[in-house]
């Protein structure tokens, strides 16, 4: 999906989704203008049955209805101008219903458009995306501004419409009335139109903050609601107050910046709107009791002043509610450059054109001079080398933050690499279509993510089509299918929002079983036993045991007892493979590893060994 992010966000959101639902969009318009035009025969028949009424000198005249069809006496004059009264206020409520319907219809179903579309355009995004951007931004662009355009469409591109057609229906009939007397009218449109374009160019700018401030509180809140045990448990409720109440206040300071600006902009069109009447009212009102006044010339009768007085009136309010619809297009168009920013931002993790695409890969993995930074000249992951062959396990072990899970999500192709290459089955990942990547390979990470749903929502997921029986016997290899006979509902149990009501290792059981359930030709094990104790771990081995089997195997562990039967060791520090081999052989070279084997396993850390520890912390690697 791609707009131009230089052009007008609206009129490119508008035109990529209006479409589909053009009719409702039409109907809209065709009823807004028919119902404001028609709300204008009242005053216009008034006058006409005043003048003809009360001087028998003035025709019976209504403009675009034909002599024939008036009627001849002064009584039916009168029934036939009531008649024409109910019929324009029946006709322009049904108008004004059927305008209202066709363009909420409309709105709604853009909105919805909108919404999916830029989902599916965020999710697409690489994963340094996400690395950078804070969840309540995106969750403001999703929800917010989405919403603002809807509102813009539905209520906003009314009024404006029904705007236009007002003016320019009066201007038409006031010249048709009296043209000397129109010019005065319509002399402060001018002043008004100055006016709001230096408004419109004022306020923009304020509005894209505003629209900031509100992904800027809305990540502050959800940050503290998802780290609500952690504040209640360090006791730093007044803290995050205090930075509640200040993210809080610069949203009130941005929302002041442009409620202030409204405030001078709208009292001010009223003001100038307001003097077109008054100079109306007090030029006619002296034509009528003493002749045409200075320059201008001809008759002014009570009637055609009447008509004018009630169309000035008309013409006015919605001169007044100019600033409401600027400020409603000003907002929406805030909202429509963050949704256009959004999803035109370049993705580098996709398809290639020409991408291999296979049902199945046998499970050769194979990593040549791989390098990969976050940050430009940090590398992670630095020459790393190294090769699978189908079925075989690989254990990467070594301290905490020397790459070990970054090298893992590489062949995922979470992120790609900056120099090197990663292949499966010979082809670069690069080269692989997305979905036989991922179809392919199975992930279980440290930090295990449950929707909230049922478990059985939970482990199929993924695997939408597998049965109940598949569900259970997945449960059962990843030991999990005890406790959840344990729970009030069994599989059918709600997990609550990221699995609360279940623990940590219940979690990660669960997240095994949905790997399973999958059974990928490769899989990746980032801590799958990190959050449990030493009991279920020793079952979920036996488990682990049967899965990775007859499939590749990628293991990042630090609980070195769980990965010693591996068939291959690869201890990663520093982004490096600083050793490798079975377990029998690094233990017998003596190195980091059997230091790391010897800690773990109860034996006294080495003085030399706690000081390369803390020489690393101290370097930050």
């Amino acid at each position: 999906m791609t707009f131009d992010v230089e052009g007008d966000p609206l009129r490119d959101l508008f035109g990529r989704y209006a479409r589909a639902d053009w009719p409702l969009f039409v109907v809209g318009v065709v009823t807004s203008v028919l119902g404001r035009l028609v709300s204008l025969a009242p005053p216009l028949v008034l006058g006409v049955a005043i003048d003809a009424t009360f001087n028998d000198d003035v025709p019976y005249e209504i403009p675009f209805v034909p002599a024939d069809l008036l009627p001849a006496t002064q009584s039916e004059e009168v029934l036939y101008s009531v008649g024409i009264v109910v019929a324009a206020l029946v006709g322009s409520v049904l108008l004004t219903w059927t305008n209202g319907a066709a363009l909420s219809l409309f709105s709604n179903r853009v909105q919805h458009y909108i919404r999916v579309d830029t989902y599916d355009a965020m999710q697409r995004l690489d994963m340094a995306f996400f690395d950078d951007k804070q969840t309540g931004q995106v969750l403001a662009i999703l929800n917010d501004d989405v919403r603002n355009l809807r509102m813009f469409l539905g209520s906003t591109v009314s009024s404006a419409l029904q705007l236009v057609a007002t003016v320019v229906g009066i201007a038409g009939l006031l010249f048709y009335l009296n043209w000397q007397l129109a010019l005065v009218t319509l002399v402060a449109v001018p002043a008004l139109a100055v006016f709001t374009l230096w408004f419109m160019r004022t306020i923009r700018p304020r509005y894209r903050a505003l629209r900031a401030s509100v992904g800027e509180l809305n990540t502050r809140l959800e940050n503290n609601l998802d780290g609500m045990e952690v504040i209640k448990t360090a006791h730093t409720e007044r803290h995050e107050t205090d930075r509640i109440r200040e993210t809080s206040w610069q949203y009130y300071l941005r929302t002041w910046a442009v409620a202030k600006l409204e405030y001078l902009y709208q009292p001010t069109m009223d003001l100038l709107a307001g003097l077109a009447f008054a100079a109306t009212f007090l030029l006619g009102g002296l034509w009528l009791v003493g002749g045409a006044p200075g320059p201008f010339t001809g008759d002014l009768r009570v009637g055609e002043f009447v008509t004018f007085l009630f169309m000035t009136q008309r013409f006015v309010d919605p001169l007044s509610g100019v600033g409401r619809i600027v400020t409603s297009y000003e907002d929406a168009r805030a909202s429509g450059e963050r949704i256009v920013g959004l999803v035109s931002r370049p993705v580098v993790v996709q398809d290639r054109e020409d991408s291999v695409v296979r049902d199945h890969v046998e499970g050769h993995v194979e990593y040549d001079d791989v390098t990969f930074s976050y940050l430009p000249d940090r590398p992670v992951v630095r020459n790393l080398s190294f090769t699978v062959e189908a079925g075989e396990t690989v254990a990467f072990v070594g301290p905490t933050g020397a790459g070990k899970s970054t090298a893992a999500k590489l062949l995922l192709r979470l992120y790609d690499v900056d120099s090197g290459s990663v292949r499966v089955d010979g082809v670069d990942v690069r080269d692989l279509s997305l979905e036989t990547l991922r179809s392919n390979v199975g992930y279980v990470s440290q930090d295990v993510f449950l929707f909230d749903g049922t478990v059985a929502e939970n482990v199929r997921y993924g695997s939408f089509d597998a049965t109940d029986e598949a569900v259970e016997a997945a449960a059962r290899l990843a030991e999990a299918h005890a406790f959840v006979e344990n729970l009030p509902d069994g599989y059918d149990t709600r997990v609550g929002e990221r699995g609360v009501k279940l623990s940590g290792g219940q979690r990660q059981r669960l997240a095994i079983a949905r790997a399973m359930l999958q059974d990928p030709a490769i899989l990746v094990l980032d801590e799958a036993t990190s959050a449990v104790d030493t009991e279920t771990e020793l079952l979920i081995q036996r488990g682990l045991a049967r899965l990775t089997a007859d499939r590749t195997t990628l293991v990042i562990a630090h609980r070195l007892s769980t990965v010693k039967e591996a068939d291959q060791l690869l201890v990663v520090d520093d982004g490096r493979v600083v050793e490798r081999g079975t377990h029998e052989r690094l233990l017998d070279e003596d190195g980091l590893y059997a230091t790391l084997w010897n800690v773990q396993s109860g034996a006294s850390a080495s003085e030399e060994f706690i000081a390369e520890v803390v020489a690393r912390a101290d370097r930050g690697t």
